[in-house]
């Protein structure tokens, strides 16, 4: 991979998602980047020493987290939002069997959350769940010249994986909606309190929100339900964001073309980020949308994980053919997971960087 370092430039990004002007070169965007390749990246191509953070967790450190963006050449880092005492969710784990394994992987627990009736939601303690800015500012204070932070969390995954669960938000939804509605409420106002406060930092220069709310043919609620329960969400957010001049990203697996004209024109969403080509390549999503929104992403999880170096790198180019210029930024169709092979990601960034010499 060429190893030139690339000057960050968020304002020339920003400008490209809004559609103000061409890019100059292929700019890349991650909703985020595992730290298992994080790390791999920084001692076999960086060639540095690994420092995990100081919280014996053996997570990345800040510092290293803020370095890795910056050598790899994107114009932002990702910041996730954090929670002062959220309660205790359930969770499943397993061995991870990734190339980069993490000894285990948690996922949630389907059947059903820590909420099933109102005395659930009444017991919790929400007033003392309150936002903790501690990376963000901490991080902030690590940024080369023309980079930012973007930060983002979740609405409704956090409340169909971990406050109510798979199943029983589908049941509640019918049996009983207020409850639903109510914990909507709760979590929603929660996402919003973090955000209003993040987005007034200088360093943080977009939210990028991520809720996936589709499978492979078709949104997992009502369009009806997205538009009573989520949709208010996200206009809140996007305004917040808008009223200082900053852009509204929304990351969002799953089919949800059936929605997609909402999300831009009444959510007011400034870039769409997530993408599979058994549902809509980024280049035919482009030709559809790209004169209201920015398509960010675009290299489907699938042939990034399966496919030799030679042919990755060909389909990474028939995709910057495609897109390039336009309002359009090159990723993982999702995010780079453990299991993508390091060199298919050091392949993707590197053809980015060719493209136009």
């Amino acid at each position: 991979m060429n190893r030139k370092q690339i000057a960050p430039n968020f304002d020339e990004l920003e400008k490209v998602i809004k559609g103000e002007r061409q890019p100059s070169r292929v700019h890349l965007v991650e909703l985020g980047v595992d730290q298992e390749v994080i790390r791999f990246v920084t001692e076999n191509v960086f060639e540095e020493k690994w420092v995990p953070s100081a919280d014996d967790t053996g997570r990345v450190s800040s510092r290293q987290h803020v370095a890795f963006y910056t050598k790899m050449g994107y114009d932002f880092v990702p910041c996730w939002a954090g929670f002062r005492n959220l309660p205790e969710f359930k969770e499943r784990t397993a061995a991870d069997t990734a190339e980069l394994s993490r000894g285990q992987r948690h996922w949630v627990e389907e059947g059903g959350g820590i909420i099933k009736n109102w005395d659930d939601l009444d017991r919790l303690r929400w007033d003392s769940i309150t936002p903790d800015f501690a990376s963000l500012e901490e991080m902030g204070q690590l940024l080369p010249e023309g980079m930012k932070l973007v930060v983002g969390t979740t609405v409704f995954e956090m409340i169909l994986e971990r406050f109510l669960g798979y199943e029983d938000l589908f049941m509640l939804s019918v049996e009983n909606p207020e409850l639903v509605e109510a914990v909507f409420e709760r979590w929603g106002q929660k996402v919003y309190d973090y955000y209003r406060q993040a987005i007034e930092y200088p360093e943080v220069g977009a939210i990028f929100h991520a809720d996936d709310l589709g499978f492979k043919t078709a949104t997992m609620m009502s369009p009806d339900f997205l538009r009573k329960n989520v949709f208010p969400w996200f206009r809140k957010y996007a305004a917040l964001a808008h009223e200082q001049g900053k852009t509204y990203w929304y990351h969002c697996c799953g089919n949800v073309l059936n929605v997609m004209d909402e999300l831009i024109d009444d959510v007011h969403i400034d870039a769409f980020h997530s993408f599979q080509d058994v549902i809509i390549p980024i280049a035919e999503f482009l030709r559809r949308y790209g004169g209201r929104v920015a398509a960010l992403g675009g290299a489907d999880m699938d042939p990034l994980a399966r496919l030799e170096e030679p042919a990755l790198r060909q389909y990474v180019r028939d995709i910057l053919e495609q897109c390039m210029p336009g309002r359009f930024a090159l990723g993982s169709g999702n995010t780079v997971a453990n299991y993508i092979p390091v060199r298919n990601y050091l392949a993707m960034v590197d053809e980015a960087r060719q493209w136009g010499h």
